[in-house]
């Protein structure tokens, strides 16, 4: 089976800032509960021009120059930004081809809230496996759905953390480094009403008398049934992929040196870390960020890599929770099998 390995990755961040002041101001919370329990010190949020398809060409860029790779290398285009972009009805993978000059590509759109970067992965390895023909494939894609939320909606809390940025990630086949070892992916459709914007679809379209009464913004319609729901679930389940990719990838926990998470409350992130017995040093812990949705990942891995806390041989697992509610874990071995470096 052909080997499929991580090139580069690349992030675009913008250059605006919110601080942990400004959202406790926005919304009332204590800025000791912004800080030490959602857990953000400050978040970038998009410019004017810092559009979303925009965000992850610019990440595209840099991973296409990290890894020495020519647009017309490229055979497939994987959007994994999200839905929230320039225009609506709109497949950005086509505009993205054509602003980097990717001619000899083909491009789609794909979707799973916060774990599209994963199902993306899983997604990309197993085209290019199937097909001869597909020997390097971008993912990439921005994120702003910063511009949902509503301060004053004390139901939407959780995601108070949603900021904006972009990410890419480049993959070739046959590449001999960091390779992608197994993916595990767990969707449960209890939750797919939970978390919506009311208003902008077909069930309730967009209308003046909507956005004065807030409906066009993120929401919980059931906010104590979510939670109860949630915490049966949610960190079983986020476990659960992290060891069902390891258990796949013939690796155990023991083996696991790093994991890439996207940015969660506090207690939720040591949880996960004290379940995995894995120290701090082992992860970063988003708080300077906030959450870029599925830019987390890749951020998370770029700045992994910049630390030094990912070694030549080390085992890396992505994870990720998105509403809907979605879980996925991805492992990769980083730099070359384990057998050529004993060699």
């Amino acid at each position: 089976m052909a080997q499929i390995g991580i090139v580069s990755v690349g992030t675009f961040i913008p250059e605006n800032f919110m601080t942990s002041k400004e959202i406790a101001e926005k919304s009332g919370i204590p800025i000791e509960v912004v800080e030490d329990k959602l857990g953000i010190k400050s978040k970038p949020v998009a410019a004017i021009e810092d559009h979303t398809c925009e965000m992850g060409i610019k990440a595209a860029r840099i991973a296409l120059e990290k890894g020495d790779i020519a647009p017309e290398e490229i055979d497939l285009i994987i959007y994994i930004g999200e839905e929230h972009k320039e225009y609506p009805l709109w497949t950005a993978a086509l505009y993205m081809q054509q602003q980097l000059g990717a001619v000899n590509a083909f491009g789609f759109d794909m979707g799973l809230r916060c774990g599209t970067t994963i199902m993306g992965l899983k997604v990309a390895k197993d085209m290019m496996i199937a097909d001869d023909s597909i020997q390097t494939v971008l993912l990439a894609g921005g994120y702003r759905n910063e511009d949902f939320i509503d301060y004053t909606n004390p139901r939407t809390r959780f995601m108070y953390n949603l900021a904006a940025g972009g990410g890419a990630i480049l993959l070739r086949k046959d590449h001999g480094e960091n390779s992608l070892l197994a993916t595990h992916l767990i969707t449960d459709g209890s939750f797919s009403e939970d978390v919506v914007v009311v208003a902008g679809g077909t069930k309730h379209p967009i209308s003046k008398e909507a956005m004065e009464k807030g409906l066009n913004k993120l929401d919980v319609l059931d906010p104590v049934g979510m939670k109860a729901r949630l915490e049966e679930k949610s960190m079983k389940n986020f476990l659960k992929v992290i060891r069902l990719s390891l258990s796949k990838s013939g690796l155990t926990e023991k083996e696991l040196d790093y994991l890439g998470i996207l940015h969660m409350k506090k207690s939720a992130h040591h949880y996960v870390l004290k379940e995995l017995r894995l120290s701090e040093q082992q992860s970063i812990y988003l708080e300077d960020y906030g959450h870029i949705g599925q830019i987390d990942q890749i951020l998370s891995l770029e700045l992994a890599l910049q630390q030094g806390r990912i070694k030549y041989g080390d085992n890396v697992v992505l994870v990720s929770a998105g509403i809907g509610y979605a879980w996925g874990a991805t492992t990769i071995q980083w730099g070359k099998p384990q057998k050529e470096v004993e060699k």
